[in-house]
């Protein structure tokens, strides 16, 4: 562990929630042991990755690496040509996609943001920082996918980037989600007090567990749905690859919220556990209002009650994830096929519909 000077030691004192990596450095100090690290509130030094005490941690960072990809691998021409078409897609097919990037392309920031402004300098273990630091970039790269189909489909910019601002269904959703960084912005938060580790694990399930894992399932459902029926081939394909990542991203945040319930095992009290439960009712019933304001009528073969058991499915699982008793007995998964996504292979879509100007960083020219 580091070898605190006298004015670093009080220093962190004042400060319970443990190092930063920013602490003044002494020659000669001890090397971190595996026991000396936690997810929170730990003293050892942030600073050495090594030896690990997260596997988990660990592998699923080196496996968001070997899941890489970028929008402009996908072709877009068949979207454009659908797009313009006057009779390529319903007005009611043309609402569902633009609501779901009016949506997407704020909800991507405001992860990245809680990521980098409030989760980030609370985590004190090496292997975590790693993984969030992988994806911090892709949801800079899901934002970049979303700004490549408004840009590719000639959409009108301000109206997609500014529903969140003038949609309310949208606008409900980030509204609840903000008030979990907020919370931790406050500059005089720390964790270290049973109270403010609480508020941090209300962090964590905010936007692992309600925004990654509730928020996204009904445009997920819709926008695959498009591939489903041969329309939007292009976006469609865009939005499989982050699926995958956002999956990758909730079981990496499910993996952390156990730990830390392990780790601090006061945390999680019968009162905490029901405002966790009040919270996910909550944003169940936000998603479904979203689900309705995006499909008023049926469309590609769904319809806004098919969504209502979808979401009531989604939450039971999300519970039982963090050990909380299912909110909905009796809800069933209209969407079974949203399973097989998960396993696609993504070498096998990008060799068939790679734009072959696309350069890698091997071929790009620095002049």
């Amino acid at each position: 562990m580091l070898d605190f000077d006298d004015t670093t030691e009080n220093a962190n004192k004042a400060t319970p929630g443990g190092v930063t990596g920013l602490e003044e450095l002494k020659i000669g100090s001890g090397r971190v042991q595996v026991d000396d690290k936690r997810i929170i509130n730990c003293q050892a030094d942030v600073n050495q990755l090594v030896p690990f005490k997260y596997q988990w941690a660990w592998q699923k960072y080196l496996d968001a690496c070997a899941n890489h990809w970028m929008p402009q691998e996908i072709n877009m021409s068949r979207d454009i040509a659908t797009w313009k078409d006057p009779t390529g897609l319903t007005d009611d097919e043309r609402t569902i996609i633009k609501r779901n990037l009016g949506f997407f392309v704020t909800a991507d920031s405001l992860v990245a943001n809680n990521l980098v402004l409030a989760i980030y300098r609370h985590i004190t273990n090496p292997e975590c920082r790693q993984y969030l630091l992988r994806q911090a970039f892709e949801e800079a790269l899901h934002t970049h996918a979303y700004q490549h189909i408004v840009e590719s489909l000639g959409l009108d910019q301000g109206e997609i980037f500014n529903m969140y601002r003038e949609v309310s269904c949208i606008a409900d959703k980030d509204v609840f989600e903000l008030q979990f960084t907020r919370e931790l912005m406050n500059a005089n938060f720390s964790t270290g007090t049973e109270e403010n580790d609480r508020r941090f694990l209300r962090n964590l399930i905010g936007y692992y567990v309600i925004m990654e894992g509730i928020f996204f399932y009904v445009g997920f459902v819709q926008m695959l749905s498009f591939g489903r029926r041969n329309k939007m081939m292009g976006a469609s394909e865009q939005f499989q690859y982050i699926l995958r990542d956002e999956s990758m991203h909730l079981n990496f945040g499910i993996d952390l919220i156990n730990q830390i319930k392990i780790e601090n095992p006061t945390l999680w009290s019968e009162g905490f556990q029901q405002e966790i439960i009040d919270l996910i009712k909550e944003a169940v019933a936000l998603e479904y209002r979203y689900a309705v304001d995006t499909m008023p009528r049926g469309v590609l073969g769904l319809n806004a009650a098919m969504f209502d058991d979808y979401l009531k499915f989604i939450a039971n699982r999300r519970c039982q994830q963090i050990g909380l008793t299912i909110q909905y007995p009796g809800a069933t998964n209209p969407f079974p096929w949203m399973s097989e996504v998960l396993d696609l292979k993504k070498e096998k879509n990008f060799f068939e519909t790679r734009v072959t100007e696309y350069q890698t960083g091997g071929a790009l020219s620095w002049d």
